[in-house]
């Protein structure tokens, strides 16, 4: 079973009784679930997951002026609560993983994900504001929210990016994954810089998820889990499966010997099959753009679209 599910188990089986018997008095100013870091909110964890910061657990979320009041007898009864649960022992943490869970004070919780404890209102605060924080600030699950101001927060982020905010990212990440994909890779090839050609190659596969990530208007999440994550995106998600064979393609370097200078300056050398694996996924994305009248140009190389879509974009307000 998922860690989301155990939380929601372990919160109605303990957590709910222990609200209302011993904190009734505030139990309409309580939000419960589990939102924040860890593989478990993402609905992402297994079994190497269980090794650390892992077991049944729960958030409860306190308005600043109750956590103060509140906040330490209510943890200490969420700490007495019985550590064992369906099978699996009590949680445990690593010393950066403590404060994730238990009771902690609702505005700290959103300072701590997004620098704010409420949503931003000028495109410059969203563009501030890291995008993989946003991914976990919305993950996870709420399991109750009697008063709902930390719902209310948590809406407004998942109604996403403002349209300006949204194209601008586009636009950039654009243009960072046709410098490194489709122009940078191939220069380093001729040079023979091999690690230069690694770097741009890397940096090609993260920008191009960071896009189906921004044409789904889905927060894309930290690095370690945006491949997995976009398994579950409805738009050009099978470019996950594309970017994994630019890594079992055999040691390209043959395809580069012998190139001087001048070649493959205006065509593709389409002896190296991670070439063609970049093209094919930029022909994806430039289908999409199509698809989301954000460009109406056919041509694949990205850096090309750049003007056509911040045309799209209204003032940004700085």
């Amino acid at each position: 079973m998922k860690g989301l599910e155990v939380a929601q188990k372990y919160f109605e089986t303990y957590g709910r009784n222990m609200l209302k018997e011993q904190f009734s008095q505030i139990l309409d100013q309580t939000a419960a679930g589990l939102v924040g870091y860890g593989s478990e909110c993402l609905g992402f964890d297994d079994e190497i997951s269980k090794d650390h910061d892992y077991g049944p657990s729960f958030c409860i979320w306190l308005p600043k002026e109750i956590y103060r009041e509140y906040g330490a007898r209510m943890q200490a009864a969420y700490e007495a609560l019985p550590k064992e649960f369906m099978g699996l022992s009590g949680r445990m943490e690593e010393e950066q993983g403590k404060g994730r869970v238990g009771v902690l004070c609702l505005e700290f919780f959103y300072e701590e994900m997004i620098g704010r404890d409420s949503v931003p209102k000028t495109d410059a605060e969203w563009l501030a504001i890291p995008e993989e924080m946003l991914a976990t600030a919305v993950n996870g699950r709420v399991f109750e929210d009697r008063l709902l101001r930390f719902t209310q927060i948590r809406k407004g982020l998942q109604q996403y990016y403002p349209h300006g905010v949204w194209i601008r990212k586009i636009a950039d990440s654009m243009a960072k994954a046709a410098q490194a994909g489709q122009y940078n890779y191939a220069r380093a090839m001729k040079r023979g810089e091999r690690i230069a050609a690694e770097l741009a190659l890397t940096e090609f596969v993260k920008e191009s998820m960071h896009l189906v990530y921004l044409l789904n208007k889905t927060y894309a999440p930290f690095y370690k889990w945006m491949h997995r994550g976009m398994q579950d995106l409805a738009t050009c998600a099978e470019i996950g499966d594309m970017l994994g064979l630019l890594y079992q393609i055999p040691d390209p370097a043959a395809a580069w010997e012998d190139v001087s200078s001048g070649d493959y300056v205006y065509n593709l050398n389409t002896n190296d099959g991670r070439v063609l694996i970049i093209e094919a996924v930029c022909n994806i994305l430039v289908q999409e753009l199509n698809e989301q009248g954000l460009s109406d140009l056919q041509d694949n190389f990205l850096q090309n679209h750049i003007q056509t879509v911040l045309e799209k974009m209204a003032d940004l307000k700085f």
